[in-house]
């Protein structure tokens, strides 16, 4: 961190220093969103704040100035939490009333975006790109999304949520978990495995966006999966 200029700009910046910043701001009280190491608007908008309560020009952009006070700053303060992860905990940051965002290649997308369209605003984005996936559920304000693959060599039911070394999704931990309970008790369905990763369409969405991957399954599976998915989506976001 401090090699480089950091500013908002298109293409967002991306790299370790970014994340370095954004770490270094929540520990400070000024929540950058989620720490991804992507200088995006929720980043520039905690810099800003950082910089006019530091009496520097506020304009956005990383500079040595700014370095010198965030590091004077942090020394301080190297004990405390994330403000992010504080106000993810507290539910501060809860989205849920978007649409319901569903994409990927698998049988499953079509028959979870029918049931789920009885109770919820769905836009069925299967044949997108995940870059496309995430510009759309970005733009309108998405609660979740659902990304689900067919993957043949695969084994049981993966289920992945958003987590780096850095942080990691409370929302889709528990988004995951609850689903991951309720496709368990399927005679029907495989074992079921969650997982934090860092997949790019996770990076690149605002919102919990969760990761479904699994191998061939029966129709009367197919079914029960959709059937499952459906029952506990509404649990969760009916609550």
């Amino acid at each position: 961190m401090g090699q480089r200029l950091l500013y908002l700009t298109s293409p967002f910046l991306r790299g370790d220093d970014v994340a370095d910043l954004q770490v270094h701001l929540a520990q400070l009280g000024f929540n950058p969103g989620r720490i991804d190491g992507i200088f995006g608007p929720a980043l520039e908008g905690a810099l800003k704040d950082f910089q006019r309560n530091c009496g520097l020009s506020n304009d956005g952009t990383f500079t040595k100035a700014t370095l010198r006070e965030l590091t004077r700053m942090t020394i301080t303060t190297s004990d405390r939490h994330l403000v992010n992860d504080a106000r993810d905990r507290a539910g501060f940051d809860d989205v849920v009333s978007g649409p319901l965002v569903l994409c990927g290649e698998s049988p499953l997308v079509t028959l979870i975006a029918r049931v789920l369209a009885a109770s919820f605003d769905v836009h069925d984005l299967s044949a997108s790109t995940d870059d496309e996936v995430a510009r759309y559920a970005n733009a309108h304000g998405a609660a979740t999304v659902l990304s689900i693959q067919e993957v043949a060599q695969t084994s049981g039911i993966h289920l992945h949520y958003w987590a780096s070394y850095l942080s990691h999704s409370r929302h889709g931990e528990q988004l995951a978990s609850a689903l991951a309970t309720g496709l368990s008790m399927s005679q029907q369905l495989p074992a079921v495995e969650v997982t934090g990763m860092a997949l790019p369409i996770m990076r690149e969405t605002a919102m919990t966006t969760l990761r479904i991957e699994h191998g061939p399954l029966s129709g009367r599976a197919l079914q029960e999966f959709s059937t499952m998915v459906s029952q506990i989506f509404g649990e969760v976001f009916h609550r």
